[in-house]
């Protein structure tokens, strides 16, 4: 199997520090693993973890529901009719306090700006993340969300994931970070792998959001330069 499984990074991290399970318990390596997929989530945007929804707005109310386990919103768009996403048009994104001068009067109509209200989402549909509009919709319009979702975490009970397949170096690395802060030293091994990790991470994001966003067609290939020999 390429990459690394759960249990298979708990022993290399442990075999890696030369620290044993009195030490680095199941729980404190569950923790160290979470916040080391919880950095390399936020320093690259993933591919994996974009997704789409779609569903209807409700009339007469100034907000729509961030999809389950939304992270951050990339763009809204709101159509005419479900049929087949009939004149569909991309909201502008907006401030709050845009919105709030804008519609101070609480005019209705098809929406052209949104804004965002509240934080990430849990594992349900919830106010506490919210999509702001304006004009209010004066109709259930249909609208998409294109967002990144928060991705499901390697741990005992999920033994694999994007990141540990795709990226097991670097988040060997990133916990090698985590576990050598939590067991205070030695200094220069915590420098050692804070360095592995940016060099591998940097590498990923070229990856991630270069040239998985690039086109030969449209953007033309990559050229990388070669310093010449001094004549």
């Amino acid at each position: 199997m390429a990459g690394i499984s759960y249990s298979g990074l708990v022993t290399s991290i442990r075999n890696y520090t030369e620290v044993d399970s009195n030490v680095l318990t199941t729980d404190v390596l569950e923790n160290i693993i979470l916040n080391a997929q919880y950095r390399i989530m936020r320093d690259v945007p993933i591919d994996a973890d974009r997704k789409i929804t779609q569903d209807n707005l409700v009339a007469n109310q100034e907000h729509a529901n961030l999809p389950a386990g939304a992270l951050f919103v990339r763009a809204v768009q709101v159509a005419d009719s479900t049929a087949d996403f009939n004149n569909p048009i991309f909201l502008q994104k907006r401030d709050v306090t845009f919105l709030d001068e804008f519609n101070g009067a609480r005019a209705t109509g098809r929406p052209k700006y949104y804004a965002m209200k509240g934080g990430a989402t849990g594992n349900t549909n919830t106010t506490s993340g919210a999509i702001l509009l304006s004009p209010i919709p004066n109709a259930t319009y249909v609208f998409k969300v294109h967002y990144n979702a928060m991705p499901a975490t390697l741990e005992a009970s999920n033994t694999t994931n994007f990141i540990s397949i795709n990226f097991p170096n670097g988040l060997l690395y990133a916990a090698l970070v985590e576990t050598y802060g939590y067991l205070k030293g030695p200094a220069d091994m915590l420098a050692l792998y804070e360095q592995k990790y940016k060099e591998e991470v940097q590498k990923f994001a070229n990856e991630q959001v270069g040239r998985r966003r690039r086109d030969d067609y449209t953007d033309g290939t990559v050229r990388i330069p070669v310093a010449s020999a001094n004549p």
